[in-house]
């Protein structure tokens, strides 16, 4: 339960992509910083005067390594969660009670050897894999997941496979 401090806080903008490659499969990456077996999907804060869709690709080339994509979808309310109160101070120095997120849909288009997460500035992912999209919510923090639950319901007709598929 939040409690009334952290009701008066804001929610952090943020934009996500959850890419698909063309067998229909997920990226999904675990987390780095010590959430041992914690897997998400490619996401971030959204910086002043940009667009969630430019957040959104912004943030997946910070945290893959690459931005070889197309844009296949979008949901197009936000989709907002809170933090557990004990993490409130803990993260985004206790300016937000959580995050409102807009959410997109991305076909990779390139070789999965362009995809190397531990190699970028500022890793947040130490190791990655494709799933199915409906095993996206099995290693996710709990207060994630009606996110991820809404991410699957509205994304799942991009969860086949493309012709000519190579990854």
């Amino acid at each position: 339960m939040i409690d009334s401090y952290a009701k008066n806080l804001p929610y952090r903008p943020c934009a996500g992509i959850t890419l698909f490659n063309r067998e229909g499969k997920v990226f999904v990456g675990r987390r780095i910083d010590g959430h041992k077996d914690i897997w998400q999907l490619p996401q971030g804060g959204i910086e002043q005067n940009e667009e969630p869709k430019e957040a959104a690709i912004r943030e997946l080339k910070e945290e893959i390594g690459t931005s070889n994509i197309t844009i296949i979808g979008e949901i197009t309310e936000w989709l907002y969660y809170d933090i557990p109160k004990n993490l409130i101070d803990k993260i985004w120095d206790g300016k937000y009670r959580g995050q409102k997120q807009k959410w997109f849909a991305g076909r990779f288009l390139g070789d999965d050897a362009e995809i190397n997460p531990i190699k970028v500035e500022n890793p947040e992912f130490d190791i990655w894999k494709w799933v199915s999209l409906c095993d996206i919510t099995k290693n996710i923090v709990p207060f994630k997941q009606d996110v991820y639950k809404k991410i699957i319901f509205e994304f799942s007709t991009f969860a086949k496979k493309v012709s000519g598929s190579r990854n």
